[in-house]
């Protein structure tokens, strides 16, 4: 069950408390959202800026309306996908706190020295809010999966922290809550550039695969993080590889849960042998290509066993800004000949110099296509 199905179930029974809560105290309660891609107004949060300070309200993933500074100079980036987003509009240096995977990434630590010092108030989707207040941000940009927990969200409630919910799993929420970010650090135009790229991206990789017959098509396994977890129905993944005119293997079958994280087991690879496994954690092509039990695959046998790219971010991970990279490449890898005039390595440069003010060599982009040094490894508890 989604995170908006399970706010559909909550929000009669909240509303009637919130109602009363208003009749016996006159305080301004805190809303959930309702479901839907981007649900409709319950009310603004309790997490509003001292008074007398201008705001505005922002509208987060899941409906809240939220009341922030209108300038906003300290920010607080509790999902890595936000500090990505803050960093290409331009005011990573505002970035007061972080989780721990955004210190992985190097690319994104060189741009934005501001995260090697920044406070780290989050492990596992908790929140330490003393940490958190210690870091005095302005606003809060937390995933779904956080706003999930009640005592979490009750904590930041407490706090009085204006806090935003960023949680999509299509391209539409994802291009949503990159403007929802800009419009709440002051960066809206930035944003609605960033996402016109982001439909360019789209419509010029949908025009190069039109009329491809279905024999044609390429059947992909793609591998999120770990050998044989993968990908669902209603996932980011899902949707930007359907614009490819790529078949994901797995996006329609009952796959195992394990912690929120979908599995699929090597007798059901075997029986989708996929022509191209596409892999977005360094280190898992070679266990896959080294491993026995993978080698009867046509796509092992092939070697046709790829390693996204990683620059920023995994390209094309579920919680990657780098989707329009990620949707550019992984038609080039499988139809070379209906892209071949798509050159990977100067749409690369050219993406980083115009979103980050990168200038990346040649044998920079080799490097971020290749994923080699790219990222850290992961240590326990690390988001």
């Amino acid at each position: 069950m989604g995170i908006r199905n399970i706010f559909r179930l909550k929000i009669t029974a909240l509303l009637l408390v919130l109602v009363i809560g208003l009749l016996n105290f006159g305080c301004q309660p805190v809303h959930r959202g309702d479901s839907g891609k981007i649900p409709p107004s319950v009310g603004e949060t309790i997490a509003t800026p001292p008074s007398g300070e201008e705001t505005i309200v922002v509208k987060d993933s899941l409906g809240r309306d939220v009341r922030v500074p209108a300038q906003v100079e300290r920010i607080g980036c509790l999902y890595a996908f936000t500090g990505h987003v803050v960093a290409m509009l331009g005011q990573g240096q505002k970035i007061v706190a972080v989780v721990n995977g955004l210190k992985r990434d190097h690319l994104i630590n060189e741009l934005v020295p501001a995260i090697a010092n920044a406070l780290v108030p989050s492990s596992d989707s908790t929140v330490n809010i003393e940490e958190l207040i210690k870091a005095r941000p302005d606003v809060v940009f937390i995933n779904g999966q956080t706003a999930l927990n009640e005592g979490e969200t009750a904590k930041l409630d407490k706090s009085g922290i204006p806090y935003l919910v960023v949680d999509f799993n299509n391209i539409i929420e994802q291009q949503y809550a990159i403007e929802m970010v800009g419009k709440a650090i002051g960066a809206e135009e930035r944003a609605r550039a960033y996402n016109k790229f982001y439909q360019d991206c789209i419509d010029r990789v949908e025009k190069a695969v039109s009329g491809l017959p279905d024999k044609d098509r390429v059947k992909i396994y793609h591998s999120v993080n770990e050998a044989s977890r993968t990908d669902i129905k209603g996932t980011l993944p899902a949707d930007w590889m359907s614009r490819t005119g790529i078949i994901n293997v797995s996006v329609n079958e009952n796959l195992k849960m394990t912690d929120g994280k979908y599995y699929a087991n090597l007798e059901q690879i075997y029986l989708w042998d996929p022509d191209l496994i596409m892999v977005n954690e360094p280190g898992v092509v070679k266990y896959i290509l080294d491993s026995g039990q993978w080698s009867g695959l046509r796509a092992v046998q092939n070697k046709a066993v790829y390693q996204m790219p990683i620059g920023i971010s995994r390209w094309g991970h579920p919680g990657s800004m780098e989707t329009p990279l990620a949707i550019l490449w992984a038609a080039k890898t499988a139809y070379p000949d209906r892209l071949a005039d798509l050159n990977i390595v100067l749409e690369s440069q050219q993406f980083y110099k115009r979103f980050f003010n990168l200038e990346l060599s040649a044998d920079d982009i080799a490097k971020v296509l290749k994923a080699e040094g790219m990222r850290k490894a992961k240590n326990s508890h690390e988001n």
